[in-house]
């Protein structure tokens, strides 16, 4: 049905057929219908969620370790409330690639997810002495 009125729309504004169904590919896209081997994904997180347990509540201490370092940065505006493995901030007179950047010299890797927002992500093997050198990073000021 949803292919059906974006092929009427387009064919009858005058568009190339092919341009209806790479819209159309897009959009599948977009929503996860280009997701190849998703078993093979939904299997390692069944794996995960049955022997790993234990092991992310170390990750979310972790994280609040870290989001609690973070909190005293001039550096940074916001912490987002930190209830699992993921800390996301807001960065202050830095944009958040720059930031990501910085970090990466450090060998410490984050994701910028908007120009002013970055994301780190605490996981199986991250340790408690990484941990610890990320917080010392963030102490001197990167």
């Amino acid at each position: 049905k949803v292919f059906h009125e974006v092929r009427t729309r387009f064919v009858w504004r005058g568009h190339d057929p092919l341009a209806i169904f790479q819209y159309y590919f897009e959009v599948r896209k977009a929503f996860g219908g280009g997701m190849r081997q998703a078993g093979f994904i939904a299997a390692a997180g069944i794996y995960a969620l049955q022997n790993n347990i234990e092991r992310l509540q170390e990750d979310h201490g972790h994280a609040k370790q870290i989001a609690a370092a973070l909190h005293e940065k001039p550096f940074v505006k916001q912490v987002l409330p930190v209830e699992t493995n993921i800390i996301i901030f807001e960065t202050a007179g830095i944009t958040a690639p720059e930031f990501v950047a910085k970090l990466k010299e450090k060998n410490i890797l984050g994701y910028a997810i908007a120009p002013g927002k970055v994301r780190l992500v605490l996981h199986l093997d991250i340790t408690k002495e990484m941990v610890e050198r990320t917080i010392s990073t963030l102490d001197n000021n990167i």
